[in-house]
């Protein structure tokens, strides 16, 4: 049943570890026009080098910038601001960012203040038009404060920022939706939601970059690995299925055999007794014609037969069939015999003729000629 119940759940949400708000300065900082995903990194780095009191090596740091943007959103924290025990879960994560990052994939109006809730802070975020935000404030909060004190700390917030026309109030920060792909990072808050594509939510993370870039590299190794073993697993199954198909399929045909074999003799006895009724009607209601097919042979005056050619025998049996003539005979000239044979394999009304010399006796040569008409060619003469 708990495996169902996974199955039914989908994929769990992926590992994100949130940072509080308070720990991290923010800059709005310019990006040149036409910038591209490496340009603007580089811009970014060299812009943040400048303003921050520390080295890009002492520092935590991320940045949130689309693509065709004039300017980024960047925020960074002195390392030693983190404890040991802080970082150590950081190599099992997805993501690690700030908590007010999940807010920065949404689509808002212009001049649009998002307020998140944090039990130590409260966090202003406001767009005054386009995809990226304008200002990121972080107003602290002493453990004791009261809802007055939470309220007034979010008005001088949005006295501070200044020109919002909309605000929306978030208990607290979005949280990851199950990972459907791993094209896109989704965080939701109630009705908030908010979209992260796979490079934008990359450049928030503040990990150590190289240190970053070893972790998803073997990310991306584990998960290539992972999907061949799945393909791996599905060929596995294919292949068991097939065997299987093949295994029922081979004792379906020895049952489908051993059924014919009982069947076989009645079969054949049904087959036999149809040829004998159909033999029967042939004699019932057809008659052997041998004068007319000694008539054909030989023509009405004799006309076909050559001169010194004479019949010594002639045998028309129904057991040959109803068109079939064996007739014995000799001649005085053996070539007139496959002359003959010719001139009766010319008529329309034979079939198949089959001449058989048998062996000279002095001047005379000795032949057999089966003719096979074709079936109610020949007709009574009373009908012809």
């Amino acid at each position: 049943m708990k495996f169902f119940e996974t199955l039914r759940a989908g994929p769990p949400p992926p590992k994100i570890a949130l940072l509080p708000d308070a720990l991290f300065f923010t800059r709005a900082l310019p990006v040149a026009a036409g910038a591209t995903d490496a340009e603007a990194a580089a811009q970014i780095e060299l812009a943040l080098e400048a303003v921050a009191p520390f080295p890009l090596a002492q520092l935590y740091y991320g940045w949130f910038w689309v693509p065709g943007a004039d300017r980024a959103i960047v925020f960074a924290s002195y390392r030693r601001r983190f404890t040991s025990e802080q970082t150590a879960a950081w190599p099992s994560a997805e993501l690690v960012l700030p908590a007010f990052a999940t807010v920065l994939g949404t689509v808002v109006q212009p001049a649009t203040t998002v307020i998140l809730a944090a039990p130590d802070s409260l966090t202003a975020v406001f767009w005054d038009n386009g995809r990226v935000p304008a200002k990121v404030l972080c107003h602290p909060l002493a453990p004791e404060a009261t809802d007055d004190d939470r309220t007034q700390a979010r008005d001088e917030l949005i006295r501070t920022i200044g020109g919002s026309k909309t605000v929306i109030d978030l208990a607290g920060p979005p949280t990851a939706d199950p990972a459907l792909t791993d094209r896109e990072r989704v965080f939701r808050s109630g009705d908030f939601v908010s979209r992260l594509p796979a490079p934008l939510a990359a450049a928030l993370d503040v990990r150590d970059k190289d240190e970053l870039a070893t972790l998803r590299g073997a990310r991306r190794r584990d998960i290539l690995l992972w999907r061949l073993a799945l393909g791996c697993a599905a060929v596995l199954a294919l292949l068991g299925a097939l065997e299987i198909g093949r295994l029922g399929g081979l004792q379906w045909s020895k049952v489908r055999l051993a059924k014919l074999n009982t069947q076989r003799p009645r079969v054949e006895a049904i087959m036999t007794s149809n040829a004998l009724a159909i033999h029967i009607d042939d004699l019932a209601t057809k008659r052997l014609l041998p004068l007319e097919m000694l008539t054909v042979v030989m023509g009405v005056n004799g006309e076909l037969l050559p001169p010194g050619m004479i019949f010594t025998r002639v045998q028309a049996a129904t057991a040959n069939g109803l068109y079939t003539l064996s007739i014995e005979g000799q001649t005085n000239n053996a070539g007139q015999i496959s002359l003959y044979q010719s001139a009766l394999e010319k008529l329309s009304l034979c079939d198949k003729v089959d001449m058989q010399p048998q062996g000279a006796r002095g001047d005379l040569t000795p032949f057999r000629l089966v003719i096979t008409f074709k079936p109610d060619a020949v007709k009574p003469a009373s009908a012809s």
